[in-house]
C-alpha cells in the first residue's frame, strides 16, 4: 500500500508532468508546469523526459530448458483425454495465472503464477529465456511494453518489476497497493496499473517518473488505454467508471448510479479507434459508451441464463456474471462472455443478440480474431474453443489442460493461442488451419 503522504500528495498537488501525444508520430513531449513550492513529501513526481521511439532489435539469446515437446499420448488427471497443444511449458509449480506474447515478433511468452514466479520463454519450443525473480506474492498480471524491448510482471501484493529483454537485466520496480491490473502504454513505455486503494498509476520506465490519478475510496477493478493513448477508462468496485485524461490527470467522464453499474466492474474494452467502450460488471449487464461523449449508449443483458444447480433467493443474483469481452474489428459485433458459460454475440448496429453459444462450464476469457469474424474462448472446463461469429457456429476445440484454463493469449496472425492453467502448466496450440 503506498504511504499516507504519497497519498496526500497526489489528491493535493498539481502534476509535475504532462503526457502529450501527437497524432502517429509516436512521441511524447513533455511539458513542464510551474509546481511552486516543492512539496518534500511527494517525491515520485518528476520531470518525463522525452521518449524516444526507435526501435531496438530484440536480441535472442540461448536459454535453459523448461520445456516438453507435444503431443503426448495422454494426459494425467481430473480431465483425461488427448493433448493437442504443440509444446508444453512445465517450469511452474502452481496454478499459472497470467500470459502475454510480446507484440513486435510474436516469438516470446511470459508467464506468471501462483508459485511467486514468471518466466519469458519462447513459443517455439519453450526453451527459457530468463526468470523474472524476486516476487514474493502470486504473480498475477505480465506484459510486454509495445516494442517488445520491456517485460513487466506485477503479483498481488503490488511489487511490479521491469526487465530489459535482450539483456535480461531488472530495469526499474516499485510497491504499490495491491495490484488489480496492469497495462502498458499502446506507444510508449509507460506503465499503468490499478491498484485496491482506487488509485490508477502511471509510470515512465525505467526512470520512474509517476502520477496517480484517484478514483473512489475502492478497489479500481479493471482498466485499459484508449487506442488514442491520450485516455484511459477504469472501472471501480462501486460499479463506477472513469475515462481519464493522462495528460491533465484528471477526469473526462465520470458514470456512476444509474449510468454505472450495480456491482463491481470485472472487464473492460475499446473498439479499434477508440471510439466506443464496453464495460462488464457483476451485475451481468454489458454497457456500451461512447468514449467521446461519455453517455451509455447501450445496454447488453443475458437473454437466458444455462442450466444450473439450483440456488437459494439469496444466492441467484450472484450465479452469473459477466466475465470478458471485446469487441470484432471487422464486423459490428461484439462478444461478452459470461460465467454461466453462456458466449453472447451482440450486433452493434440494432443494439440485439445475434447468437448464443452455450459452454458447459464458464468462460474466463475471450478474444477476437485479429480480421475475422472469429471469437476464442476459454474456460474451466480447460478447452479453448473457436467460434464463427456469423453463424455462431463452433469451429474447433482444443484440449490438452487437466485443469481450469485461467488466462490466454492469440497471436497477432491467429498462429498460435497461449494458454495457462490451473495443472501448473502453460501450452502453446496450433490454431491455423486451411478452411479458415
Amino acid at each position: 500500500m503506498e504511504s499516507e503522504s504519497e497519498s496526500g500528495a497526489a489528491a493535493d498537488t498539481p502534476p509535475l508532468e504532462t503526457l502529450s501525444f501527437h497524432g502517429n508520430e509516436e512521441i511524447i513531449e513533455v511539458v513542464e508546469l510551474d509546481p511552486g513550492p516543492p512539496d518534500p513529501a511527494d517525491d515520485l513526481a518528476q520531470e518525463m523526459e522525452d521518449v524516444d521511439f526507435e526501435e531496438e532489435e530484440e536480441e535472442e539469446e540461448g536459454n535453459e530448458e523448461g520445456w516438453v515437446l507435444e503431443p503426448q499420448e495422454g494426459v494425467v488427471g481430473s480431465m483425461e483425454g488427448p493433448d493437442d497443444s504443440e509444446v508444453t511449458f512445465a517450469l511452474h509449480s502452481a496454478s499459472v495465472f497470467c500470459v502475454s506474447l510480446d507484440p513486435k515478433t510474436n516469438t516470446l511468452a511470459v508467464t506468471g503464477g501462483e508459485d511467486d514466479k514468471a518466466f519469458v520463454w519462447r513459443l517455439s519450443d519453450g526453451e527459457l529465456l530468463f526468470e523474472c525473480a524476486g516476487h514474493k506474492d502470486s504473480v498475477t498480471c505480465a506484459g510486454f511494453s509495445h516494442d517488445s524491448t520491456l517485460v513487466a510482471t506485477g503479483d498481488m501484493s503490488g511489487l511490479l518489476k521491469v526487465w530489459q529483454v535482450d539483456t535480461k537485466e531488472e530495469v526499474w520496480s516499485f510497491e504499490a497497493g495491491d495490484l488489480e491490473w496492469m497495462e502498458w502504454h499502446p506507444r510508449a513505455p509507460v506503465l499503468l496499473a490499478g491498484t485496491a486503494d482506487g488509485n490508477t498509476w502511471m509510470w515512465k520506465v525505467p526512470n520512474g517518473d509517476c502520477k496517480t490519478f484517484q478514483g473512489p475510496n475502492c478497489p479500481a477493478t479493471c482498466g485499459q488505454v484508449l487506442p488514442d493513448g491520450k485516455r484511459a477508462v477504469v472501472g471501480y468496485e462501486d460499479g463506477t467508471i472513469r475515462i481519464w485524461d493522462l495528460k491533465q490527470g484528471s477526469p473526462i467522464h465520470v458514470l456512476k448510479g444509474t449510468e454505472g453499474h450495480q456491482g463491481p466492474l470485472t472487464c473492460v474494452a475499446t473498439n479499434q479507434d477508440g471510439s466506443l467502450i464496453l464495460t462488464g460488471s457483476v451485475d451481468c449487464q454489458a454497457k456500451l459508451v461512447s468514449a467521446t461523449t461519455g453517455k451509455v449508449v447501450g445496454v447488453f443483458r443475458p437473454e437466458t441464463v444455462a442450466s444450473q444447480p439450483s440456488l437459494g433467493e439469496g444466492e441467484e443474483s450472484e450465479s452469473n456474471s459477466v466475465e470478458s469481452l471485446g469487441f470484432c474489428s471487422v464486423m459490428p459485433l461484439a462478444a461478452v462472455g459470461y460465467l454461466d458459460g453462456t458466449l453472447a454475440i451482440y450486433d452493434l448496429s440494432t443494439q440485439t443478440l445475434r447468437h448464443q453459444c452455450q459452454h458447459q462450464s464458464g468462460i474466463v476469457q475471450l478474444l477476437w480474431e485479429a480480421g475475422a469474424a472469429v471469437v476464442y474462448t476459454c474456460s474451466l472446463d480447460g478447452v479453448v474453443r473457436l467460434w464463427d461469429a456469423r453463424t455462431g457456429r463452433l469451429l474447433t476445440d482444443y484440449r490438452g489442460h487437466t485443469a481450469e484454463i485461467l488466462d490466454f493469449a492469440l497471436s497477432k496472425d491467429a498462429s498460435l493461442v497461449v494458454t495457462t492453467s490451473g495443472d501448473h502448466k502453460a501450452k502453446v496450440f496450433c490454431v491455423q488451419r486451411p478452411d479458415r
